[in-house]
């Protein structure tokens, strides 16, 4: 996944894709409907509970409409993932990460994000569910995660602008965020498992740091 968001980067949504005229407000507001009755539907019952036309239905909008912002249920549910994380970016910037390295505020950052996402595991196993299945039809909207991902992991580092090894040692966590993700909705690992491994992918971030840095622990 690319890692080249800036922390400062704006609200990511279907409008802001390249090509894409920006949504009225009226529509953003349509949008927003929609995702929201997509979570409650997804946190309800997991990905087979989303079905487009009760989403239609609970979001007061045509079943063409929907397929015109959302192509697909995949589509939706990664989008709604965009959401989730754009929220939870928020919090995280109201509430930094505490720790004396930037290896120990990722941690802590992803932990928190995994806490989340322990309290509703119908839906996080719906939005997990949609970016594996995910082709290339979807790549603007998993490229929008990503970018977000990124954009935590960089504020938590404390970087606006990072050098490429550090970039590099991003990705690598940002994979193996989503791996223990997976395998925790999967059964394959526990929460304490869970964070063994991500604080091990994240100390590749302090191994990554300017050397001056590397030193004080800054």
């Amino acid at each position: 996944m690319p890692a080249r968001a800036k922390p400062g980067a704006g609200t990511a949504s279907a409008a802001s894709t390249p090509g894409v005229p920006p949504l009225t407000e009226r529509q953003e507001a349509r949008r927003r409907r929609i995702l929201r009755a997509s979570a409650r539907l997804a946190g309800r019952g997991g990905f087979d509970a989303v079905q487009m036309r009760e989403v239609a239905e609970s979001s007061r909008v045509a079943l063409g409409t929907l397929y015109r912002y959302f192509p697909s249920k995949v589509h939706l549910l990664v989008a709604v993932m965009q959401d989730q994380l754009e929220h939870m970016h928020g919090t995280l910037r109201r509430r930094p990460p505490a720790g004396g390295t930037a290896a120990e505020r990722v941690a802590e950052t992803l932990m928190r994000a995994f806490r989340a996402l322990q309290r509703e595991p119908q839906l996080a196993e719906a939005m997990v569910r949609a970016l594996t299945f995910a082709d290339r039809s979807v790549s603007p909207e998993v490229d929008q995660v990503s970018r977000r991902t990124t954009a935590i992991i960089l504020d938590a580092m404390g970087l606006e602008d990072p050098a490429p090894e550090q970039l590099r040692a991003v990705r690598v966590v940002e994979h193996t965020w989503h791996s223990v993700l997976l395998a925790w909705l999967s059964g394959r690992a526990s929460i304490a498992q869970v964070r063994v491994d991500i604080e091990t992918a994240c100390r590749l971030i302090d191994l990554t740091a300017p050397g001056e840095e590397r030193a004080t622990g800054a």
